[in-house]
């Protein structure tokens, strides 16, 4: 008998802090009536105590909450059709973490440029900015290439309804390819 269900997707926001990626999950999520989960949800205290001191996290510290992740993926897979997670996956070794035993979990990557970020970052009201944060996002960000064919780049250099129904079209037609 021929298993005709159809496959449940896993779509991780994923782009440099200021990119929109909460809001644009937020948003898409909603129109969806999907799952979704802040990935800065599941740091462990180490992670926030360490964060919240003003120190970056390194490559040691991201581990156990990469795994969380993927087991979180997994999980939320189990139950929702689509499921949508907010992580910034910067570097490739964290996305092909994220990936590691998941053939339907993929990418929406909010794409944008150092200045466009920079300007609406700045124009946050009640938002306290610091440049120095942007900067080493931009230096660790490895931009997702042709090699990772499960990336979709979305362009940013729009409003933000335009960069919610390009997310919207994208993840609706991978979702009904399955």
């Amino acid at each position: 008998m021929k298993n005709t269900q159809k496959p449940h997707y896993v779509y991780v926001v994923m782009g440099v802090s200021g990119s929109g990626k909460s809001a644009v999950a937020s948003a898409v999520s909603q129109k969806l009536s999907c799952g979704f989960l802040d990935g800065d949800f599941l740091h462990p205290r180490s992670n926030i105590n360490k964060m919240s001191e003003g120190h970056a996290l390194n490559d040691e510290d991201r581990a156990p909450w990469l795994s969380a992740l993927n087991d979180a993926a997994f999980a939320m897979q189990r139950t929702n059709d689509v499921s949508i997670i907010v992580c910034s996956a910067l570097k490739k070794r964290y996305r092909d973490r994220l990936r590691e035993g998941n053939g339907n979990l993929s990418f929406v990557y909010m794409d944008g440029d150092f200045d466009l970020i920079e300007s609406r970052m700045k124009a946050r009201k009640g938002h306290f900015f610091k440049p120095q944060m942007l900067v080493s996002q931009f230096e660790a960000l490895e931009v997702p290439d042709s090699d990772e064919q499960d990336v979709c780049a979305i362009d940013i250099n729009q409003p933000l309804d335009a960069v919610i129904a390009d997310t919207l079209k994208h993840i609706q037609q991978r979702s009904n390819q399955g």
